[in-house]
C-alpha cells in the first residue's frame, strides 16, 4: 500500500483533471485505501505526458514533488524541463522575469540550465555577491539619500534626494545597465522638465512610465503632487519627459517619506509618511491611472478593521496579484519597528493582516528593527531587505530575503503565526557595501540583480565633524549567487 502522504497527492491530481474537465474523479478526495489510489494510477496512466503536465501546473510544488515519487514514468516526467520551466514563469510571477534571467546568462550558461535545479536554488536562496561599478565618464551623480532610484527598460533613473549643506536635489540621472554585465556604466545628466527639488518622495514604474509621488521640499514644506515621467528610447539614448498628472480633488494629504508600490501597470498604492507638523501617517491611498497615463483618480482605502501604526521610513511591496507587504519604519513616538503587515486589495473592502512571526529559537531569526531600509522583490518571489537604521542612528549592512510565497497562503487558512523560516538572513560574497541608509534601490526585470545608490553611511570622524555621518555617491550590484 502506497503511503497515505502519497495517496492524497494523487487524488488531489485526480481533482485537479476534473477542474480542467477532462475526466472525472471517481474517488473521494483524500481517500486512503488500496483500491482507490490503484484506480487514480490506472486513470493518469491512461493520459499523455503534455495533459498530464497541464494538470501538475495547476498543483502546489509539493504536490508535483510527491507526484513524482508515484512510479518511474512519473519520476522522469516530473524531473524533465518540460514541466520544470513552465513552473519556473508560474511561481516567479510570469514570462517576463524568467526570460529577462535566461537573456542574463552566457551561451555556456543557457545550455546547462536544468530548470529544476534552478528552482530548487532560488527556493533555498544562500548569499549574494556584490561588487562596486564605476563610472566610465567624469560625469556622475553627486553624495545624496532620500533620493529614488528605479529601473525602466534596461536604464537606470535616479532623481533628486537631499545632500550636504541642507540642499534638495532636481536632477535626473540615467545609466544604462542592458543584461547586467557590465562592470563600468556611464551616468548622463538629462534635462527633462523635472519635478521641483525634494527629498523622502517616492518614484514608481508602471511599464515604461514613472509616477512620483510628494516628498519635502527645500524649506521643509510637505507636497502632495502627482507626476507622470514618460520615458522615450531612441537607439542607446533614453529622455524623460515630465508632466503634472491631472488628478482630481480627492487627493492625499502632503507628505514625506512615505511608501509606494505598483499594482501590475495601472495603479500605484501609497501609506503613511510624514505629514504636516511632523505627524506620522497611516492612511492607505490608491492611484487608478487612465487615459493613456494623462489623467488619475486618487481615493483612500476606508472602512478596514485593522490597520498598521503610523509610521515613516518604511517599505511598501508588491508581490504579485493584489498583495503587498509593508515592513519596518519609525513610528509616532520615534520607535523603529520591524513588523511585518499584508495588504490585500482585491477584496470588497480591502483588507491589512499583520504576520506575525513566531520566534523558533533566537531574536536573530529575523531583522531588527530598522527604518530607511530597502525592500526589493527579486527572482522566486522574495522580498530582499537590505541596511536601514535603528533607534539610535546606527546603521546596518545585513541582507535577508522574506519568503513571500506562502503569504497568499497564510491570509486564505487564517494562521495566527507565520511560517518557520519566515525570514532568512544572506551570506555576501566579495566586496561589501558600507553600513547605509536612505539610499536608492532597484531590481532589474529578471530579479536577479539589485541595484544600490547612495545613502547615509558611517564615516571617519574628523576632529573638526560633529559625527561620523556622510553622504554616498556610490552604486552597488547585488547579484543571486546561483550555481548553474
Amino acid at each position: 500500500m502506497k503511503p497515505v502522504a502519497e495517496t492524497e497527492h494523487l487524488d488531489s491530481f485526480s481533482i485537479a483533471i476534473s477542474k480542467k474537465g477532462h475526466l472525472m474523479a471517481s474517488n473521494p478526495p483524500f481517500s486512503t485505501s488500496s483500491s482507490s489510489s490503484s484506480s487514480s494510477r490506472s486513470s493518469i496512466a491512461q493520459l499523455s505526458n503534455d495533459h498530464i503536465i497541464s494538470v501538475l501546473l495547476l498543483l502546489p510544488i509539493e504536490s508535483v514533488l510527491s507526484f513524482s515519487m508515484a512510479c518511474r514514468r512519473f519520476r522522469s516526467l516530473a524531473s524533465s524541463d518540460a514541466l520544470w520551466e513552465p513552473i519556473c514563469r508560474r511561481d516567479w510571477g510570469g514570462g517576463g522575469a524568467v526570460d529577462a534571467l535566461v537573456a542574463s546568462f552566457s551561451p555556456q550558461e543557457r545550455l546547462r540550465i536544468s530548470w529544476r535545479r534552478l528552482y530548487a536554488q532560488v527556493s533555498h536562496l544562500s548569499s549574494l555577491s556584490c561588487r562596486r561599478l564605476s563610472c566610465k565618464s567624469g560625469a556622475f551623480p553627486s553624495p545624496r539619500a532620500s533620493h529614488s532610484l528605479a529601473f525602466v527598460s534596461d536604464w537606470l533613473v535616479l532623481f533628486g534626494g537631499g545632500s550636504e549643506g541642507g540642499r534638495h536635489l532636481d536632477d535626473t540621472w540615467i545609466a544604462y545597465v542592458g543584461n547586467g554585465c557590465n562592470r563600468a556604466l556611464n551616468w548622463q545628466h538629462i534635462n527633462s522638465g523635472i519635478p521641483s527639488g525634494r527629498f523622502g518622495q517616492t518614484c514608481t514604474v508602471l511599464g515604461n512610465y514613472l509616477v512620483l509621488f510628494g516628498g519635502i521640499s527645500d524649506n521643509g514644506d510637505r507636497l502632495n503632487d502627482t507626476w507622470i515621467g514618460e520615458t522615450f528610447y531612441e537607439g542607446q539614448d533614453m529622455r524623460i519627459a515630465w508632466r503634472l498628472l491631472d488628478v482630481n480633488s480627492v487627493v492625499p494629504s502632503p507628505r514625506g517619506a512615505h511608501a509606494a508600490c505598483c499594482v501590475a501597470d495601472c495603479r500605484m498604492v501609497v501609506h503613511g509618511g510624514i505629514g504636516l507638523h511632523g505627524l506620522r501617517l497611516n492612511d492607505t491611498w490608491i492611484l487608478n491611472l487612465s487615459d493613456d497615463f494623462r489623467s488619475g483618480r486618487w481615493h483612500q482605502i476606508n472602512n478596514v478593521q485593522s490597520l498598521p501604526p503610523p509610521r515613516s521610513g518604511h517599505t511598501l511591496t508588491w508581490i504579485g496579484g493584489t498583495y503587498m507587504v509593508l515592513f519596518g519604519g519609525r513610528g509616532s513616538g520615534y520607535e523603529v519597528l520591524n513588523d511585518v503587515w499584508l495588504l490585500d486589495i482585491g477584496i470588497a473592502n480591502s483588507e491589512w493582516k499583520e504576520l506575525k512571526y513566531e520566534l523558533y529559537g533566537l531574536p536573530s531569526e529575523m531583522p531588527l528593527p530598522r527604518v530607511g531600509h530597502s525592500a526589493t522583490l527579486v527572482l522566486g518571489r522574495k522580498i530582499l531587505v537590505y541596511g536601514g537604521e535603528d533607534s539610535q542612528r546606527h546603521r546596518k549592512d545585513d541582507f535577508w530575503v522574506l519568503d513571500v510565497g506562502a503569504l497568499p497562503r497564510f491570509q486564505t487558512v487564517g494562521l495566527k503565526k507565520s511560517p518557520r523560516n519566515f525570514w532568512k538572513k544572506l551570506q555576501v560574497e566579495g566586496h561589501h557595501p558600507l553600513y547605509r541608509s536612505f539610499h536608492g534601490a532597484c531590481t532589474d526585470k529578471s530579479g536577479r540583480y539589485v541595484y544600490i545608490f547612495g545613502g547615509m553611511v558611517d564615516s571617519i570622524i574628523q576632529p573638526a565633524e560633529p559625527s561620523g555621518l556622510t553622504f554616498n555617491a556610490e552604486l552597488h550590484q547585488i547579484e543571486l549567487l546561483l550555481q548553474l
